[in-house]
């Protein structure tokens, strides 16, 4: 018998571009030999299915079910692929966990606290050989706010809102001229936001899945962006970054990122496919976490694609390991 899967994209912020783009590869790719797949559209008060017609089935939030013609649908598992809030912050977990349902990505708790880039530094920094930036975190807009960044910490800074991911509203300041503007771009985005000091490094982005009951590391990949950093526009105009799969690492460097990215999973209790960014800092080669993304994007292009390809790997088959392993 086929397993039935609710695909679900969409989601609440601007992140629902890339979730979208994210789940026609998934609906794609996925083996349809195994899996009966139908894609559920989650938005603020309209959650819905798209029938052959082209007609909107609403889902009904008592059961998680949708109703075509006499056939009533319930989903033996979900694929996650909802970037940012509910699918990533631990919201659509929750709901899924009250139902019973599986699903491909964290639990509620690991969503909820890795989607606060802050709480998850916090929780990761006692790793052996993982390092964090120093950093202050803020919790409301305030006149002292630019006092305290300068007395705690040194330029050049990244400002960046603490919850959310694809780099909205991110900036790198190089004087204290500048940081008012970067504080109030940041606030635009979020209640909380993030400074940091600069580690100088090479960027790699690194992704981690559970499949057959283990844990692997894939490939990292290098980052060379023609931008001073990896924001929205290096990560989803093409041309602007180079991505180098794998990335130029030494055999030692690659065994140490491997032990320490384990660890991260580990630690913060994931489940499914995660993507741990980090730097190699230039002069000492220490590892500097920057943050986790626990619904990675699964575009043609993006890194987990690219890495699962790097190791021989069909995306197919890792999508069925995703599934399985919630099964499990």
């Amino acid at each position: 018998m086929k397993k039935t899967i609710a695909l679900v994209t969409g989601g609440f912020t601007g992140e629902s571009v890339i979730s979208l783009k994210s789940a026609a590869v998934v609906e794609k790719t996925i083996d349809r030999e195994k899996y009966e797949v139908y894609k559920i559209f989650v938005y603020p008060g309209d959650w819905h299915y798209l029938n052959s017609g082209g007609e909107k089935i609403p889902v009904n939030l008592n059961d998680f079910s949708i109703s075509l013609g006499d056939e009533k649908i319930t989903f033996d598992g979900v694929f996650n692929i909802l970037h940012g809030s509910p699918g990533e912050d631990g919201k659509l977990a929750g709901y899924f966990d009250m139902l019973g349902i599986p699903y491909t990505t964290c639990d509620q708790l690991t969503s909820a606290i890795t989607m606060n880039k802050g709480y998850t530094k916090a929780i990761v920094q006692d790793i052996p050989e993982l390092n964090v930036a120093q950093s202050v975190q803020l919790f409301e807009k305030s006149r002292e706010n630019v006092q305290r960044i300068q007395a705690e910490l040194a330029l050049p800074l990244f400002i960046k809102p603490n919850n959310g991911g694809s780099s909205i509203g991110m900036s790198k300041v190089k004087t204290w001229e500048e940081l008012p503007e970067a504080l109030e771009k940041a606030f635009a985005e979020d209640k909380q936001v993030l400074v940091e000091e600069f580690v100088s490094g090479r960027e790699f982005s690194i992704g981690v899945f559970k499949g057959k009951g283990k844990i692997t590391v894939l490939p990292a990949t290098e980052i060379v962006s023609s931008k001073e950093f990896f924001d929205y526009e290096a990560k989803y105009v093409p041309g602007v970054a180079e991505e180098i799969t794998p990335g130029r690492m030494s055999a030692e460097e690659g065994a140490c990122v491997g032990q320490i990215v384990a660890k991260v999973y580990e630690k913060l209790n994931c489940k499914g496919a995660v993507r741990v960014d980090y730097f190699l800092q230039h002069e000492t080669g220490k590892f500097y976490f920057i943050e986790i993304n626990t619904v990675p994007g699964q575009t043609e292009t993006s890194l987990i694609s690219q890495q699962v390809r790097a190791t021989g790997m069909e995306v197919k088959e890792f999508y069925t390991e995703l599934i399985e392993e919630m099964f499990s």
